[in-house]
């Protein structure tokens, strides 16, 4: 008889024992999870950057300023990335205090023709500008050089600082950055350098110096810099259309957001996305929040029908008002997945 009181009594302690564990277990998991959670490329999470539009529809959104980079996975360096583009993030061009490095995807611009074009790189934060203008002055990869992107920069061209301050980044670079060159190549190692700094959200403007001394003249074409500069000053250097995003060599599936900028007649422009054999898979009407002489934003989303997985091709066109002709404007190489 008195066996069973004992039974009953080590039953309940194991009970008790079994929910204090539970309890604690519980806790645990949920802090694990939420460690590890990631929000998913282009979602809510992402910020710096508006939602899109849904699929299918050809209207635009955004707001004004320049993006930011984003957190997903580095591209690969020598040729198209394996991860889908994703809206920028909220990461800051970073300084050099801090001591928690992360990687995240940048763009440096380089040239294709004689507009700025620009390319994925990985970063190392938290001194992200500072990266990524490194990143611009190696130059183009060897895919991206096949694909017709190039630099004004001059090789050997070195960063010395680059300081932000109230919304102005001061980049100090070494004295061959203004060696040679006539009136649009300075122009254009110019822009390269304001549209890289200032693709972060922190930055709006790009003051230069070189060997340490501002610069109020540049380079033997005198070009006049009486201030800091922003992507405005290079209207000349920009395509009617920039593509911010995806970027040369990314990996697209459908439907495919496409975000950037556009000064068009009439904001009206075209989208057209070619698949592997050719196969037209998309072409959409896009309207940008403004054109004819004012440069708006656009960010769209809608669906293609790629016949296989493989290399194809981004085109933003628009049709000539004049002859009905389509003048196309940029092209983006990517990876168009079935």
């Amino acid at each position: 008889m008195s066996s069973q009181p004992w039974s009953v009594a080590r039953s309940r302690r194991h009970r008790r024992a079994a929910l204090l564990t539970t309890a604690l277990t519980l806790p645990a998991l949920a802090l694990t999870a939420c460690g590890t959670q990631t929000a998913a490329p282009g979602g809510p999470a992402d910020g710096g950057r508006p939602s899109g539009s849904s699929a299918g529809s050809g209207t635009s959104g955004g707001t004004s300023g320049a993006p930011a980079p984003t957190t997903s996975a580095p591209s690969t360096p020598s040729g198209p990335s394996a991860t889908t583009p994703s809206a920028p993030g909220t990461g800051g061009a970073g300084g050099t205090g801090g001591t928690a490095a992360k990687t995240i995807r940048a763009a440096v611009y380089f040239l294709h023709g004689e507009n700025v074009s620009p390319a994925p790189r990985a970063v190392t934060a938290p001194a992200t500008a500072a990266a990524a203008v490194r990143a611009l002055l190696a130059g183009p990869n060897g895919y991206e050089a096949r694909h017709g992107r190039t630099t004004a920069v001059p090789s050997g061209t070195r960063l010395r600082s680059l300081v932000i301050r109230d919304h102005v980044a001061t980049v100090d670079l070494s004295g061959r950055y203004d060696d040679g060159g006539g009136s649009l190549s300075m122009r254009e190692r110019l822009a390269q350098v304001v549209f890289t700094v200032t693709r972060f959200p922190s930055v709006h403007k790009v003051a230069f110096e070189v060997d340490g001394k501002p610069v109020h003249h540049f380079g033997g074409e005198g070009i006049v810099l009486n201030g800091p500069v922003g992507r405005a000053d290079f209207e000349s250097v920009s395509p009617a259309v920039l593509v911010e995003s995806p970027l040369i060599g990314d990996a697209v599936r459908t439907p495919v957001r496409v975000w950037g900028s556009a000064d068009t007649f009439e904001a009206e422009f075209r989208l057209k996305v070619t698949d592997t054999t050719g196969h037209t898979a998309a072409d959409v009407l896009v309207r940008a929040t403004s054109g004819t002489g004012t440069r708006g934003t656009f960010d769209v989303t809608f669906p293609y029908k790629a016949a296989r997985t493989g290399p194809g091709l981004l085109t933003a066109y628009f049709v000539s008002p004049a002859d009905g002709r389509p003048v196309t404007v940029d092209t983006v190489p990517l990876t168009v997945n079935h």
